[in-house]
C-alpha cells in the first residue's frame, strides 16, 4: 500500500509534457484543479476526463503507474463517497432502518468520487513529469513579490520541493521498516482500530532516526557542493516560454470554458 503512493516520485520520459516550462504546469494544474469544483453536470466531468487522459497519453506516462497512486487514498475515497450517499437528504431511492439512499446523495457521491480521483491524477502527473530542482525554479518564480516582505523565496521553494520529494522515499523506508518487523513477530492488521493505531507506535522511532540521517545526509552534500541559498545563485537553464507554453495555456483555458458553457447554458 505504502508502494501505491505516487505524489513527488518523478518519471523521467521525451515528452511534449516533460518539456513544458515548470510555470506553465503549475498554472494549469491550479487552473484544473479550480476547474474541477465548478462542474455540476456528469458530461463536465467528461470534458475533464478527456483532458486529464489527453495529457497522460502525451505524458507517456503509463496510466497504470498513473493511477496506482489512488490505492493509497482508497479508504479516504470510500468514506467519502459513503458519507455523501448516505448522509444526503432528498429522493429516497433506498432505504434500510437507518440507511437511506437518496438520488441527490448517489449524485454527489458519483461527484465526490470523480473530483477527488481527478484531484489526484492531476497533482500526481505535476510531479510525475516535473524534476525536483526544476519545480524549485518554478515556485520560486511565484514567491518572488513575497521577497519585498521578507519572504525567502528561495529557501521556502527549495524547503517544499525536498518536503515534496521526500515523501515516496518516507514511505518505502516506513514499509520496510513494518516488513523487519513483521518479520520479528509484529501484528499490524489484527485487533480494532485503537490497537492497530497503538501497534504503528514502534514504527515512529526508527522512522524519525531515518529522516534525520537522510536529512543529514542532505544537507552534508548541499554544503560539499557549496550550496548557500539563492543570493547570486545561477541557473545552467534559464526558464523561458516557448510555442508548446503558449499551446498548453490556449488548450487548458478551452477546456475550462467549455465547462462553464456547460455549466451555466447547457440545460
Amino acid at each position: 500500500m505504502l508502494r501505491d503512493i505516487t505524489i513527488g516520485q518523478y518519471v523521467p520520459e521525451e515528452s511534449v509534457i516533460h518539456r513544458l516550462d515548470p510555470r506553465t504546469k503549475l498554472v494549469l494544474t491550479f487552473v484544473f484543479i479550480i476547474s474541477l469544483f465548478i462542474v455540476t453536470r456528469f458530461s463536465g466531468y467528461i470534458i475533464a476526463a478527456a483532458f486529464l487522459f489527453c495529457t497522460i497519453y502525451l505524458s507517456k506516462v503509463p496510466v497504470k503507474y498513473m493511477f496506482r497512486g489512488l490505492k493509497g487514498i482508497l479508504v479516504i475515497l470510500l468514506i467519502t463517497v459513503l458519507i455523501n450517499m448516505f448522509m444526503t437528504p432528498g429522493r429516497i431511492l433506498w432505504s434500510f432502518l437507518f440507511l437511506k439512499i437518496t438520488y441527490e446523495g448517489l449524485r454527489q457521491a458519483v461527484f465526490m468520487g470523480l473530483r477527488l480521483t481527478f484531484l489526484i491524477v492531476g497533482t500526481s502527473l505535476l510531479t510525475l513529469t516535473t524534476p525536483p530542482i526544476v519545480m524549485t525554479d518554478g515556485i520560486e518564480y511565484f514567491l518572488q513579490p513575497f521577497k519585498r516582505i521578507g519572504v525567502p523565496a528561495h529557501e521556502l521553494a527549495m524547503m517544499m520541493t525536498i518536503a515534496l520529494r521526500f515523501i515516496p522515499t518516507l514511505m518505502d523506508e516506513t514499509d520496510k521498516i513494518m516488513k523487519a518487523q513483521m518479520a520479528r513477530g509484529a501484528d499490524f492488521e489484527s485487533g480494532n482500530v485503537i490497537n492497530r493505531a497503538k501497534s504503528m507506535v514502534p514504527l515512529l522511532v526508527p522512522l524519525f532516526i531515518s529522516a534525520f540521517r537522510r536529512a543529514d545526509e542532505l544537507a552534508v552534500a548541499m554544503e560539499a557542493r557549496c550550496y548557500r541559498g539563492g543570493e547570486g545563485r545561477t541557473r545552467l537553464h534559464e526558464l523561458k516560454f516557448d510555442r508548446n507554453d503558449y499551446m498548453a495555456f490556449a488548450i487548458v483555458f478551452v477546456m475550462v470554458g467549455l465547462i462553464i458553457w456547460n455549466r451555466y447554458w447547457v440545460w
